[in-house]
Formats: C-alpha cells, sequence, structure tokens
C-alpha cells in the first residue's frame, strides 16, 4: 500500500525533473526547490479531503473549502515551478478558490448563491490564462512569422488576381 501511494508517484516525479533537468544540478536543495508543492500543498489539500470522505462526513463539509484551493493551487504551483511558468499560471490561484468553493457547493446543499462566486472567479481566471497566455504564444508565433507573412501575401495576391466568378 505504501509503496502504491506514496513511493510511486515520487519515483515518478524524480524521474521527470531528471529528464527535464538534463545537465543541470540534482542536489537536495533543487529538488526541494522544485518539488515544495508535492511535498506540502498537496498532501495538505489531499488531508482535508480525506477528512471530510473518511472521518466526518457531512459534518465536516467546510473542509472541502481549504481542501480544493490547497489541491488546486498545489498543483498549479507544481506546473509553474516545473516548467518556470509562474507569469502564465498565476491564474490558477483564483481558480483554486473556486474549485474550493465548487467542491463545497457539490457535496453540500447544493446553494445556487455559491455558483455566482464560483462562475466569476472561473471566468476572470481563464480570461486571465487566455491574456498572459497570449504574449509567449506570440513569441513562439515569432519563429514562423515570416511563412505566415509569405502566407498571408500570396492568400491576398491570389484573391484579388484570382478568377472572378459570374453569377
Amino acid at each position: 500500500m505504501l509503496k502504491r501511494t506514496i513511493l510511486a508517484p515520487l519515483l515518478i516525479l524524480l524521474g521527470a525533473y531528471l529528464l527535464l533537468n538534463q545537465g543541470g544540478s540534482v542536489g537536495a536543495g533543487s529538488i526541494f526547490a522544485t518539488f515544495w508543492p508535492t511535498l506540502f500543498v498537496i498532501p495538505l489539500g489531499l488531508f482535508f479531503h480525506w477528512m471530510y470522505f473518511s472521518l466526518v462526513g457531512r459534518q465536516g463539509i467546510g473542509l472541502l473549502i481549504p481542501g480544493g484551493i490547497l489541491l488546486t493551487a498545489g498543483v498549479v504551483s507544481q506546473i509553474a515551478s516545473l516548467f518556470d511558468s509562474w507569469e502564465t499560471m498565476w491564474p490558477g490561484f483564483i481558480l483554486a478558490v473556486a474549485a474550493g468553493l465548487f467542491e463545497f457547493y457539490w457535496f453540500g446543499s447544493r446553494n445556487k448563491w455559491l455558483l455566482i462566486p464560483i462562475n466569476i472567479l472561473t471566468v476572470l481566471s481563464l480570461l486571465f490564462f487566455v491574456v498572459f497566455s497570449i504574449g509567449p504564444m506570440l513569441n513562439y508565433l515569432s519563429v514562423i512569422q515570416p511563412v505566415i507573412a509569405v502566407l498571408l501575401v500570396l492568400g491576398g495576391a491570389w484573391i484579388i488576381l484570382g478568377r472572378k466568378r459570374h453569377g
């Protein structure tokens, strides 16, 4: 049981880290700096979920709010830490609050008024994800910008000089 639940994910993460960090230094400090969300934040979020689903049940519905927030924030932090993409991933922290509230709504009394802040936070988070992802995508497109420019010029010329249809 211990091998499957704890050791296996740690080995997978360590292997992924070594694949992504080829040529870099590997030590306790660099592993701690990269995997702090997996070591501290995600387990705490899972602990809150475990307490709700295994120990207290419906009486402890409030445990799902911090559990959802910590679990989502931990995943966002781990992705940002692995790929050094904090400038793109920060809207995930807004989404984390929406996730915690959504769990409270889903497993709780389904108070429809909770959907208002959940939807506002989710849309705001997705909007910021899109806005702050456009820059890196445009930087990527700048590599193939000459090809796109030639295709646009050829497409425009084809439209202007193309055969006119009568009809």
